[in-house]
């Protein structure tokens, strides 16, 4: 964080923090449509398809652990540096993977060098922004996730129609992280170059604010589960279904496409307008919670969620199943859209504003527990039954999850005053 009275310029931030940002998501939106494809490819059940892409959350949430611990020792920059490196190993397993289980395991590395690099970037700037911007840039810093998984699927289309093969969208990501590295390596470190950075005294020796802040986030994660287990249970499971709901979202919808046979190519294309919607909406999401309340924004945003799914599931056997495919992409692409930064700000505004570290790691660990819980769901059900009852079954869980958070929302988070009215107080 600068200090006080030093200028602060935007593209001081835009090329060795955004940069890397966007190269990294447009990498990962590139892979994500197409992992079912590929685990297809390679001799995989529908069943099995839908576990290996379900390995992409589970890395996500097992590297939220250590990733505050590994930030706070070696800095942000480095930490980024170091998953792009294990990003990369992941993606060349996923080139030459002989089978669905060699596969599986470089998504899961894939998977681990994600959540390193999205704590470390936080951490970035939270280390470098001061407070006056801060919330801009980490809503820009967020509209940069929702940037890469609209651009990434366009560009696999394109790859896939050149080279045939929907393997060779790994070849994007990888220099993708190779173009992030690069970055960050040629770059000069942004709090070295406009101002200091504000120092916090934390375990025996100073840190810069963002490391200082993911390092009590990741300290004390399961005490702090257990001392805020009252509020975790009610609003907490609220946060785990939107979680669930969201990487649901990211699985069903290419599985549903090799399900039904759509191409890997009109699949990416699919799933690249959806992606279009989505970040087209991030901004509105966020003015309609600070104009109306949160729950304005949570409650149509799980309600449409859950429809979508269930659109999915009554239409999986219908003649025009891929135009019922592409509307239920739509609608749950809006619904994620009007749903843009629920989680963070809800985790915000139920922090201890003292010291907000351990509760909002806690609550980040809660809803990652329902976005890795909800792919291994879809896989089990789909191996027991189809993949219209998990379709189903996650509508219903949407619907049960708006009707939590209509619930607990308006108990934990009032809603914000009313304006006063002209001459109210003559």
């Amino acid at each position: 964080m600068s200090t006080v009275g030093e200028p602060f310029r935007w593209r001081s931030i835009a090329l060795p923090a955004l940069l890397p940002t966007i190269l990294f998501s447009v990498g990962e939106g590139a892979i994500i449509p197409i992992i079912p494809t590929v685990a297809d490819d390679l001799g995989a059940t529908l069943a099995i398809a839908g576990l290996v892409a379900a390995v992409l959350t589970i890395g996500e949430l097992l590297g939220n652990i250590p990733s505050g611990w590994l930030i706070a020792r070696i800095g942000e920059r480095p930490a980024m540096i170091g998953a792009t490196g294990m990003s990369v190993i992941g993606l060349v397993i996923c080139l030459i993977a002989p089978n669905p289980l060699a596969l599986g395991f470089g998504i899961f590395l894939v998977g681990l060098s994600a959540a390193v690099f999205a704590l470390a970037r936080h951490a970035f700037m939270t280390s470098f922004v001061p407070v006056a911007y801060r919330a801009r840039a980490l809503s820009t810093l967020g509209g940069t996730f929702r940037l890469g998984y609209f651009v990434g699927p366009f560009i696999t289309a394109g790859v896939i129609q050149l080279t045939g093969t929907a393997g060779a969208a790994f070849w994007i990501h990888l220099v993708a992280c190779a173009g992030a590295a690069l970055v960050l390596v040629t770059l000069p470190d942004p709090t070295k170059t406009f101002g200091k950075v504000a120092t916090v005294r934390l375990e025996g020796r100073q840190m810069r604010e963002g490391e200082a802040l993911v390092a009590r986030e990741s300290s004390g994660l399961f005490r702090t589960l257990w001392a805020s287990r009252g509020i975790l249970s009610r609003l907490g499971t609220g946060a785990a279904l939107v979680g669930a709901l969201r990487a649901s979202r990211q699985v069903i919808l290419p599985l549903w496409a090799v399900s039904i046979g759509v191409s890997a190519t009109n699949t990416a294309l699919i799933i690249g307008i959806a992606g279009a919607v989505d970040f087209a909406l991030f901004y509105f999401g966020g003015w309609i919670m600070d104009r109306y309340g949160r729950l304005a924004s949570a409650l149509p945003s799980m309600v449409g969620l859950g429809a979508g799914h269930l659109l999915l599931s009554f239409t999986h056997d219908l003649a025009s199943n891929v135009e019922w495919f592409i509307a239920a992409a739509m609608v749950l692409s809006v619904a994620n859209g009007l749903g843009s930064g629920i989680l963070m700000t809800l985790g915000s505004d139920l922090a201890d504003k003292r010291n907000p570290a351990p509760f909002l790691g806690a609550w980040r660990f809660t809803a990652g527990v329902g976005g890795a819980a909800a792919p291994l769901l879809i896989a089990g059900i789909t191996a027991i039954a189809s993949l219209a009852p998990a379709a189903a079954v996650m509508g219903v869980l949407g619907m049960l999850g708006a009707g939590v958070l209509a619930r607990y929302v308006p108990r934990y988070i009032p809603r914000p005053p009313r304006a006063p009215r002209p001459g109210a107080n003559r």
